[in-house]
């Protein structure tokens, strides 16, 4: 299941996470984020090496301005606590996989 991060746990549950983090940037009146939801969730529950949660760009206006989310949904990878990857718009569970290598 994929956890809600916000700008309280942001640095403990992304930032300092051992795995691969992959971080959804949404918002409940976006249609995309919408579709791209059970699909994430779907993701995590295949993978629980990795650790998958999302972010209401509405609720943590700051976490989204600092990495400078223009459109959502947007996907953010970190590893070791550094953003290696973003894509945005809607992914199938493969694009999630392939966005995680």
């Amino acid at each position: 299941m994929a956890m809600e991060f916000t700008t309280g746990n942001f640095a403990q549950e992304v930032l300092a996470a051992k795995q691969p983090v992959l971080v959804d940037f949404w918002a409940t009146w976006c249609g995309p984020c919408r579709m791209q939801a059970p699909i994430l969730e779907a993701f995590a529950a295949e993978h629980p090496e990795i650790k998958v949660g999302k972010v209401n760009v509405d609720e943590n206006p700051d976490l989204a301005e600092k990495f400078s989310i223009m459109s959502i949904p947007t996907l953010l990878v970190f590893k070791d606590g550094k953003l290696v990857k973003t894509a945005v718009g809607l992914h199938d569970k493969g694009g999630l996989a392939e966005l995680v290598k």
